[in-house]
């Protein structure tokens, strides 16, 4: 059965660019990015690994954990990395996980059928993203097309809305950011609005607005 919002992020050892891999020991009660690639030495992955990287303070302040998958082997790994320092500008460092097996892409739903490697016969991974919470439920899932680069400000966005809503009885509007106005959820009426929030703005009984000063005092 293919994995939705909600679910446990499945548990999972195997080699890479670190080490051992175990998801539950490196998430250890943080936030995961898990996001796969098709292969190595590929222009489109090489870019989005360098932004992850470039990326990683902003992670680390929200404390987010990055962790990436590609179906090559370690060594492979190892030698595509020199690449990405190079071209990225970046000292790569977080892990990337070897699955030339396609055991974590298939349990994950990453491969895709229709796009198979030439040498082996075996599906490639689609450009799939997971935001895993500290309890390791899957809180977001993204798929890419391999001809499209992922967006990491959207990501990051994202990140953001959830750590805020999982705190404060909000939802975040189309093309919110941090800082911006936020929607008190329909599940808290006015006086209770009030109590929480203070002043906000009622455009409509079910759509109400809270200033960031508000909702984050």
């Amino acid at each position: 059965m293919a994995l939705r919002i909600g679910d446990e992020a499945p548990d999972f050892t195997a080699e890479s660019t670190i080490g051992e891999f175990t998801l539950s020991k490196y998430l250890d009660g943080s936030w995961g990015l898990f996001f796969s690639h098709p292969a190595d030495y590929t222009p489109v992955c090489t870019t989005e690994l360098g932004t992850a990287q470039k990326l990683v303070p902003e992670f680390t302040k929200r404390n987010v954990k990055p962790f990436a998958l590609s179906v090559d082997p370690v060594d492979k790994h190892a030698g595509w990395i020199k690449d990405i320092n190079e071209t990225q500008n970046v000292n790569f460092d977080f892990p990337i996980i070897a699955d030339d097996h396609r055991k974590v892409s298939a349990m994950y739903g990453m491969l895709d059928q229709t796009n198979l490697e030439k040498q082996t016969g075996m599906p490639l991974t689609v450009r799939s993203v997971f935001i895993i919470d500290p309890s390791r439920k899957i809180r977001l899932i993204l798929t890419y097309p391999a001809s499209c680069g992922r967006n990491f400000d959207e990501i990051v966005r994202v990140i953001d809305s959830l750590q805020l809503t999982d705190k404060v009885k909000v939802a975040t509007p189309a093309n919110w950011k941090k800082g911006d106005d936020a929607i008190i959820v329909p599940s808290i009426d006015n006086e209770k609005a009030k109590e929480l929030f203070g002043e906000f703005n009622q455009i409509k009984p079910y759509l109400r607005t809270v200033k960031a000063s508000q909702y984050e005092k």
